[in-house]
């Protein structure tokens, strides 16, 4: 059919409207998802390197999805309270969190093994569970509990120390030292050390008044804490370290699950491509933190083979032993790690 000049003239006027509708439509359609951790803020390119891996991840969404899907970043704790985030995600409450996945051990047992001393003793070690048996039944321990792993990113710890430096178990007695988790209160309390347990952005008002002689954590919140100020000793993990920490980005399986399959598939190449950022950032903060409290003034230690094999041994008769005990699911997933070589 042959369409008359009127005709067209009429199409023509009725095209930016329908054009506008059209982007409305998207506008409304796009689904913003926040991110809360509680580690400082900053920019994709500047600050603490699990912000930026949030805004990266963010940007990447935002443009793999052509703008369906938009990410807001809540650092600081300031969405949600930092122990709180895991539940929050479970009950699809909050989307997204960058988590250190032991601070869920109060709501899933199981979680735990995520910050065991000695378990992991090298970052390929922990990235190779994703691929073994171990990731498989961990990642469907998560799932079950409504939340769902993204990017794994793996940490090593250093020991900051306002008192003498913590490098064997002999060094801790006495102490009064926070070890991040249940299980490495078991090893550090066993080890003659005072057990306090408190979250890693809170080390530096608690060293700074007394609370605290030492704490372990990570390379990078020891940085973003700036604790160097406190500091006379410090033990990094740039060599060997008895401490290594699984700090996923997680979303709650409620959200992802309410997502097209092309926005799913979105999310998870997007989380799977910055695994390489998070490992190269976490190295990279291991030998910084040792350049930065050096020049505070703080003396740098560091473990060898035979020092973690001190911990180890008191290691296995207490938090494995331990953790192994609780439940069957608990007791198979420490064989399977165990199962994975460093």
């Amino acid at each position: 059919m042959k369409l008359t000049k009127r005709a067209m003239m009429g199409a023509l006027v009725f095209a930016p409207a329908i054009v506008g509708l059209n982007r409305i439509a998207q506008a409304v359609a796009a689904k913003t998802l926040k991110i809360s951790h509680q580690f400082p803020g900053g920019t994709a390119d500047a600050g603490d390197f699990r912000d930026r891996l949030c805004r990266k991840f963010a940007a990447a969404v935002e443009a793999k999805t052509q703008g369906e899907i938009a990410c807001e970043v809540h650092p600081a704790s300031s969405l949600v309270k930092t122990v709180a985030q895991f539940s929050q995600m479970s009950q699809g409450k909050l989307d997204m969190s960058l988590y250190p996945l032991a601070y869920g051990g109060g709501e899933v047992k199981e979680l735990n093994i995520a910050l065991m001393p000695c378990l992991v003793t090298s970052y390929e070690q922990g990235l190779a569970w994703r691929s073994a048996e171990i990731g498989r039944e961990l990642n469907a321990t998560i799932e079950k509990a409504g939340v769902k792993i993204l990017t794994w990113v793996w940490q090593a710890g250093s020991v900051a120390s306002r008192a003498g430096a913590v490098v064997d178990p002999k060094d801790v007695k006495g102490l009064k030292i926070r070890g991040g988790s249940r299980e490495f209160d078991l090893m550090l309390k066993a080890a003659g050390g005072v057990i306090s347990s408190l979250p890693s952005n809170e080390i530096h008002n608690a060293m700074q008044t007394g609370r605290l002689d030492a704490a372990i954590t990570s390379a990078t919140s020891l940085v973003s804490f700036e604790v160097e100020d406190v500091t006379k000793n410090l033990t990094t993990g740039r060599g060997k370290s008895f401490w290594f920490m699984l700090e996923p980005l997680l979303i709650s399986k409620t959200v992802f699950d309410a997502l097209t399959p092309a926005q799913q598939a979105a999310l998870v190449e997007v989380g799977e491509s910055l695994v390489p950022f998070g490992l190269a950032s976490a190295k990279a903060d291991d030998q910084a933190i040792a350049d930065i409290f050096l020049k505070e003034g703080a003396r740098i230690h560091d473990m060898t083979s035979a020092t973690v094999e001190n911990w180890r041994g008191i290691a296995t008769e207490t938090a494995w032993r331990e953790y192994a005990s609780r439940t069957p699911d608990c007791a198979r997933l420490l064989k399977l790690a165990q199962e994975v070589k460093a």
